[in-house]
């Protein structure tokens, strides 16, 4: 990693970095040499998720005070943004929330980093921006149709980053996710929030008999078992790929990319409950249950253009690898019971 005084010298500022990936890309960050930095709300995000030695800012990324006295005190020369609203019938529901921390905050952000000449910027998009692409595998030029708000807010953001990278000296990397799941292999971090709603969260927490059943939503879909398929992305190779990509952005200053991470395979409901089983031998409760409006049969990606373009290479691309550390990570909050997991600092 370069020194302070080697122009690649790169501080980075990590929204939402208490959270569940953001936590996940502090650590990242940390093994890889590169001085970070953390604002989170703890509104979802937890306390204990953040090392007690890396920098930490309880606020808001629409305050843009905090944000200058943060650039300005760690030198930040880039930022990492997870911060925001992810829980899709939730914004349905309250579509103005999820407008306001999503797309209005991202904004602020924005124009915070223009302002303090931070001139990279890597963001948490989503599959979502496809809506239901309608083909086996999503490409990075499949048409983007939100089918709701949180699908809708993030491509917004997109594109505020496509234009403010034409217009100032910033560029940008869009990282598209797929369905994030598993936990940090060194029991360091994992999903903490109470309620998730990540089918392999829910599995694991059944499993543990921390939940009484698991629904199956949809069984009559056109894929081999009739359940929902989908790519599942271990969070650490995710974090992994934010690092490539912000390597990738200090190497080409005038270089800017929307890439899908996943491992371009999926996996239906069915089978990971089946995983679930396997690895605990402790069958979980299934409710068969009605379709939810808008999801699609599968949601698989095209991830030919991270490979070639990152050079990035997943460690952990094995469904029951991302089950172990998921239950590794909820066993590890069972200890953490009445310590450190319920105080929310």
């Amino acid at each position: 990693m370069p020194t302070e005084t080697d122009p690649r010298y790169c501080p980075v500022l990590v929204t939402g970095g208490a959270g569940y990936i953001g936590s996940h890309a502090v650590l990242a960050l940390r093994d890889a040499g590169y001085p970070v930095a953390v604002i989170d709300n703890l509104t979802t995000g937890f306390r204990f998720a953040v090392p007690p030695e890396v920098p930490f800012y309880e606020g808001d990324i629409e305050d843009g005070e905090l944000l200058a006295h943060i650039f300005s005190d760690h030198g930040i020369r880039a930022i990492m943004h997870f911060a925001g609203s992810v829980v899709v019938p939730e914004s349905v529901a309250n579509p103005l929330k999820y407008y306001h921390n999503n797309t209005v905050k991202s904004r602020a952000l924005i124009a915070a980093a223009v302002a303090a000449a931070v001139p990279h910027f890597i963001f948490s998009s989503t599959a979502a921006t496809y809506g239901i692409p309608g083909v086996e595998r999503v490409a990075e030029d499949c048409p983007q149709v939100p089918i709701n708000p949180y699908g809708w807010s993030k491509l917004m953001t997109e594109q505020m980053l496509a234009d403010t990278a034409a217009a100032e000296a910033i560029n940008y990397c869009a990282l598209r996710y797929f369905n994030v799941a598993g936990a940090d292999p060194q029991g360091r971090t994992g999903q903490s929030t109470a309620g998730a709603t990540h089918l392999i969260k829910v599995a694991v927490e059944a499993a543990l008999g921390k939940r009484d059943s698991v629904s199956v939503f949809g069984t009559d879909y056109d894929t081999p078992d009739g359940t929902g398929v989908r790519d599942y992305i271990h969070v650490s190779d995710l974090a992994a790929a934010h690092v490539a990509a912000l390597e990738a952005l200090i190497a080409d200053p005038d270089a800017s990319m929307r890439l899908n991470c996943g491992y371009g395979r999926g996996f239906s409901v069915l089978q990971v409950l089946d995983a679930v089983d396997r690895l605990t031998n402790r069958p979980v409760e299934r409710r068969m249950e009605a379709r939810r409006v808008g999801d699609p049969a599968s949601l698989v990606s095209d991830n030919a253009r991270i490979l070639t373009t990152l050079g990035w290479r997943p460690r952990y691309d094995d469904l029951d690898v991302i089950v172990r550390h998921a239950l590794a990570w909820e066993g590890r909050l069972d200890v953490m019971q009445g310590s450190e997991r319920p105080i929310r600092a």
